[in-house]
């Protein structure tokens, strides 16, 4: 059984963590296991006020691409849903959301992990900070 692939976005728009959980959610899983990668007011001790990602043209095609090499090598996984969002984000705002169902809770919860290292390891995304003193930063990946 290979896990079904049900999405892997980037998009501008504001990401609903739950609207991935039913999207995966299946009969026979026995786990339904979410991440939901928060903006923070802080980073390396200094406030944040908001940050804006952006992305490469290929950032579509990448997390399609991870999200469907997870998926082959997953065991007991029913289904995977993924997007990370790009453009001005807000702190709470989700800027990476991610579900996978399982048939039992360590499938679910490994392949989850695995999915948002590689995810945040390969998706051609970068970071700007915007602190409240009113420096910034790029951080070259998420």
């Amino acid at each position: 059984m290979t896990a079904e692939v049900l999405r892997a976005t980037v998009g501008e728009e504001p990401l609903d963590v739950e609207e991935h959980a039913r999207l995966v959610d299946r009969a026979e899983a026995g786990a339904v296991v979410t991440f939901a990668g928060v903006v923070r007011d802080h980073d390396g001790g200094r406030s944040v006020r908001g940050l804006e990602y952006s992305a490469h043209p290929t950032a579509a095609r990448v997390v399609a691409e991870v999200a469907a090499d997870v998926a082959g090598r997953a065991t007991g996984v029913r289904a995977i849903a993924v997007s990370h969002r790009v453009g001005t984000l807000g702190i709470g705002d989700v800027a990476l959301a991610c579900a996978v169902a399982a048939d039992h809770r360590r499938e679910a919860f490994t392949t989850c992990a695995e999915l948002v290292e590689e995810v945040k390891r390969l998706l051609p995304v970068w970071k700007h900070q915007v602190f409240t003193d009113g420096s910034d930063e790029w951080v070259n990946s998420t």
